[in-house]
């Protein structure tokens, strides 16, 4: 993986978080002959099923099928990370260092405490990395252009929705790629909520709902921080 410039990077509170919800986005993004990147702020360390080892090879391997151009962890402790000057620094440091133009976070609320808490550190975050007077030499101030939060576990309604009905299948084996995870009938971890062959039948499901608000077959949602503007008309269709 390389550095450079990103045209999309996402943040997430756990690896996975953004292959259950985003993936297809940033896919459709890379076949564009966009750069896009992840980073996750915690190894998944807390999870019930895997190790923290476990989840940093299945998010290495994730991203060679998403094909992105680069992924760190910022390893700030699974459950325990808070919206501090630490954890924001963090954050402030890796948009200086990849100057997206677009960034993703985690929903402003779901079911796990950590997404919504991940949300507001991510948005913080985007808007100090634009003061001048917050020092991170050799990095200079960069504020994204936008930020939209991905949609996870509990239903919200989406501010736009992004059309993934040609990248569905690898977005689904960029998901898969979290072996220890997701539905797997050899295995004898403990069931979780995500585990069960019906949590696979509720993403594909969840997907064909926001297709079909768009007129296609399958889609993302995301909610916006600020209302989003266009030159035409036309382009909205």
């Amino acid at each position: 993986m390389t550095t450079k410039n990103l045209d999309v990077l996402a943040f997430a509170a756990h690896p996975d978080d953004v292959e259950l919800a985003a993936s297809g986005t940033l896919i459709k993004h890379i076949r564009m002959g966009q750069a896009c990147g992840i980073i996750d702020l915690t190894r998944g360390e807390l999870g019930t099923r895997g190790t923290a080892a476990d989840r940093d090879a299945e998010a290495a391997e994730s991203s060679k099928i998403m094909g992105l151009s680069v992924r760190e962890n910022l390893d700030l402790g699974d459950g325990y990370f808070e919206i501090n000057e630490s954890s924001l620094m963090a954050v402030v440091t890796q948009i200086r260092k990849y100057k997206p133009s677009i960034v993703l976070a985690n929903a402003t609320s779901d079911r796990h405490p950590d997404h919504g808490r991940a949300a507001e550190l991510v948005s913080r975050a985007c808007f100090l990395a634009g003061l001048p007077k917050i020092s991170t030499p050799p990095l200079e101030a960069h504020r994204p252009k936008a930020v939209y939060h991905y949609i996870q576990d509990r239903f919200m309604k989406p501010d736009v929705i992004v059309d993934i009905s040609d990248v569905f299948e690898q977005k689904m084996q960029s998901i898969l790629a979290f072996k220890t995870q997701f539905y797997n009938p050899n295995s004898t971890e403990p069931e979780t909520p995500i585990s069960s062959k019906e949590f696979m039948e509720f993403l594909s499901a969840r997907a064909l709902e926001y297709g079909r608000t768009i007129g296609t077959q399958y889609g993302e949602g995301f909610t916006t921080e600020r209302t989003l503007g266009t030159e035409s008309l036309t382009q909205l269709l």
